[in-house]
């Protein structure tokens, strides 16, 4: 639908790439335009508005997600100027707002089996919880203990308002601040289960998350990680993970989460730790 639509604007092979790069969340479209396309970008604008008839609001993402808050720019194209949108997602509803707070729809495949995962009565520290997605839908599932952590002001204040937006057979805790600090001054070795979805940073982080993990807990230790076969991404994040861990640890699974660029993953290694 979307290719005919474009088809009197660009060629075939630049809907394809198009298409295959941009997000519809809730009601907003956002779309990464190459710079070859940029002088069309009104038009690609206008054109997502019309054809997909639930969307209210098409923005270009004009910068990368960067920074400690893990934010980007949004630029609109077409519709109304307003990045809070709702989002739903397995049965739960989210509040998000697009620009102000990191959210991802292409991580729903691993928010769903995190919460399969967690198993009722354990206690979780989600370390950069983001507007609370993988912490309400934890909550939702298993009566679990989750404590969302996120630097982000505006992140834990939409986290704060998701868990109400939910019926939760869990409980969660959500608290505004530095993850390292807050597990020193209040969650070490509090957590069954601890979650590192911070893939860029994750092993500046790694001490942290092993501090508020029990002995015999689980981490979540995502990375981003280089392959020339994507096949070799999974086994590549293990061996990097086993480099960097300073406590024993099994190997539980690892899978890649999503591909993140040109031979380029982000990656997820489940592993016990002993300590």
């Amino acid at each position: 639908m979307l290719k005919k639509a474009l088809s009197s604007v660009l060629s075939e092979k630049e809907s394809e790439d198009l298409i295959s790069a941009f997000d519809q969340i809730g009601d907003i479209i956002i779309v990464r335009i190459p710079n070859s396309l940029l002088p069309k970008k009104k038009i690609i604008g206008e054109t997502l508005l019309n054809e997909v008839k639930i969307a209210r609001s098409v923005f270009y993402q004009a910068s990368d997600v960067e920074g400690d808050f893990r934010t980007r720019n949004l630029e609109i194209l077409a519709g109304e100027d307003n990045t809070e949108t709702e989002y739903k997602e397995f049965g739960c509803k989210f509040i998000v707002d697009v620009e102000k707070a990191f959210f991802s729809p292409r991580l729903s495949t691993e928010r769903e089996r995190i919460a399969n995962l967690i198993q009722d009565g354990e206690v979780v520290t989600n370390m950069f919880a983001g507007v609370g997605m993988f912490s309400v839908m934890a909550a939702k599932k298993k009566k679990c203990t989750v404590y969302s952590l996120d630097i982000n002001p505006v992140a834990s204040k939409l986290c704060e308002k998701n868990i109400e937006l939910n019926k939760l057979t869990g409980k969660i805790i959500s608290i505004n601040g530095d993850a390292s600090r807050i597990i020193e001054e209040q969650l070490e070795n509090k957590s069954d289960r601890t979650l590192m979805l911070l893939p860029e940073r994750s092993d500046e982080f790694l001490k942290s998350a092993i501090s508020t993990t029990k002995n015999e807990g689980i981490i979540h230790y995502y990375s981003h990680i280089h392959a020339d076969k994507k096949s070799e991404a999974g086994k590549l994040s293990e061996e990097h993970y086993l480099q960097v861990t300073p406590v024993k640890s099994e190997i539980l699974g690892s899978k890649i989460v999503r591909a993140v660029g040109p031979r380029y993953y982000q990656t997820v290694v489940d592993v016990k730790i002993s300590k």
